[in-house]
């Protein structure tokens, strides 16, 4: 039976508990992907139960899903766990949101996508404001500690926090006032959208001109000039290719969510517009062993000399 959860000190605990990390909670995790696997990794490591859903799943998935509870459906999971923690692509996000909560689910659901605040606060609707906890992810999948933190946010992100307690991924919770604005609920979305603006943004920067210089005949001249004026611009061209090629396909939509952010901010839209179109041309290299500079040139021109 699901423990009855109550807020006390800002922290989710029984209603028989005075400890916010007291007891082992049942936790459901939708997906364990690369990232999703080191999320429940850690809170196993904390003590808890970690499920995922087995069906139509890929192998790769499977492998990385060893000891976790296994399930066939989402009706079997939501009867199951306490709480579900969304990990999956920006553009799925929403729709699984609405599969969690056609099953019926009451727990606590944590969306820890890459979304725009805006796309948060519709998830939070879809769920409900009161079970509902914005997150982000910023670094690598959380293999070793000190590389990777989530970001929580809202009136139970402190709560959330508290579950992973040991670990490679750190958890960090937001400031939140009791009765806290839309912008401090969905703050560490804002958070992980103002860092992947740069950071995947000037990535796909990076890959672009030099799809650019390629495409007018220069791309060696340029080469040459970077040897000179910016030594570092080439080997983090091919440093990007490698980092990006698999896993373009996930950053279209993230460069999306971006572009809605800047504009609900009345800031111009088009430069992550223009970014998720350069990681668009690249999806075609999706479940790639990670590709060189020139495969991923080839790979963004393609679309245009079709």
């Amino acid at each position: 039976m699901r423990p009855c959860w109550v807020i006390e000190n800002r922290h989710w605990t029984t209603a028989s508990s005075s400890s916010s990390v007291a007891f082992q909670r049942n936790i459901g995790v939708l997906h364990p992907g690369a990232m999703g696997a080191t999320v429940a990794q850690t809170l196993m490591d904390s003590g808890h139960q970690v499920g995922w859903v087995s069906a139509n799943r890929s192998v790769d998935t499977a492998q990385r899903a060893k000891g976790f509870v296994s399930f066939d459906s989402l009706d079997e999971i939501a009867a199951w766990a306490d709480a579900m923690i969304s990990v999956c692509p920006p553009h799925g996000a929403v729709e699984l949101a609405e599969r969690v909560h056609a099953t019926g689910f009451t727990g606590l659901y944590v969306d820890a996508n890459a979304l725009a605040p805006s796309t948060s606060l519709k998830i939070a609707e879809i769920i409900g404001t009161g079970a509902y906890v914005d997150g982000g992810i910023i670094g690598p999948p959380a293999i070793n500690a000190g590389t990777t933190r989530m970001y929580l946010s809202g009136q139970h992100g402190a709560g959330v926090a508290h579950w992973f307690s040991a670990g490679a991924l750190q958890a960090i919770a937001l400031p939140f006032e009791d009765g806290g604005s839309q912008e401090q609920q969905v703050a560490a979305s804002m958070l992980k959208m103002s860092y992947a603006a740069y950071s995947k943004g000037a990535s796909a920067l990076l890959l672009s001109v030099n799809a650019l210089a390629e495409a007018g005949g220069v791309a060696h001249a340029l080469r040459s000039e970077w040897a000179i004026s910016a030594p570092d611009l080439l080997k983090r061209s091919e440093f990007t290719a490698k980092m990006t090629s698999g896993k373009a396909w996930r950053f279209q939509g993230e460069m999306l969510e971006i572009s809605e952010t800047y504009s609900n901010a009345g800031l111009p839209d088009d430069f992550h517009a223009g970014a998720a179109a350069i990681y668009e041309r690249m999806s075609r290299l999706k479940d790639l062993p990670p590709q060189e500079l020139d495969a991923v040139i080839a790979a963004i021109l393609a679309q245009s000399r079709s």
